[in-house]
């Protein structure tokens, strides 16, 4: 048996109630489909479970251990993420801002983030998250079963497992973000307005990021 049949089950409640609580990752899920709709949402969720991929490939060598015991390698990484979501947010406000000059009908204004690949924004996002990175360190090996042969192997199942378990939910989260902005892109200038306000919220995880 290479997996703990108990230890599984535990490890998937855990997993949904860590998946549905409110987070960064959701908020960013949510901004991006605010306002860019259904299909960057899903990019972004996309995004997040390459990025999960990623820190189980870290955890498994044992890289992830480096920001556990380095407080240098942490706040290097940690500027670095908050550097990129505040590049995001600016982006996303000058656009809004270029949008309010007089354009002619044969341009019209297609915000930033829906001419950048929102999936690679939303991977960066997540692997230069060191609390992601400290999350697959201390939250998955508590499901490892030392009396079964492969440690490495529990580690990369549960690893890869969660952002799998994670993405329905994500889904979910995108379906009713995505009705809810309908009702704001029927109005006049919304679409300006949602930019505007998605790009503040990535600011915002980027200060929520450094504290």
């Amino acid at each position: 048996m290479m997996i703990n049949p108990d230890f599984l089950f535990s490890f998937l409640i855990a997993s949904f109630l860590m998946a549905v609580a409110p987070g960064p990752s959701n908020a960013f899920l949510m901004a991006q489909t605010f306002a860019n709709g259904r299909t960057a949402g899903m990019q972004s969720a996309f995004g997040f479970a390459l990025g999960g991929v990623v820190h189980t490939f870290f955890a498994v060598i044992g890289l992830s251990a480096i920001l556990k015991a380095s407080p240098t390698a942490y706040s290097a990484v940690q500027y670095a993420g908050a550097a990129y979501l505040c590049y995001l947010g600016f982006m996303m406000i000058k656009s809004t801002t270029a949008a309010t000059q007089p354009q002619s009908e044969d341009k019209p204004h297609i915000s930033t983030a829906k001419k950048s690949n929102v999936m690679f924004q939303a991977m960066m996002t997540e692997v230069l998250n060191p609390k992601v990175a400290l999350f697959f360190i201390a939250f998955i090996p508590q499901f490892v079963d030392p009396n079964l042969s492969s440690a490495t192997f529990q580690l990369a199942f549960f690893g890869l497992l969660y952002p799998i378990f994670a993405f329905p939910i994500d889904c979910t989260y995108i379906y009713f973000g995505d009705k809810i902005a309908q009702f704001f892109r029927q109005h006049p200038n919304s679409q300006l307005w949602i930019d505007r306000v998605t790009g503040i919220i990535f600011i915002a995880l980027a200060i929520n990021l450094l504290l």
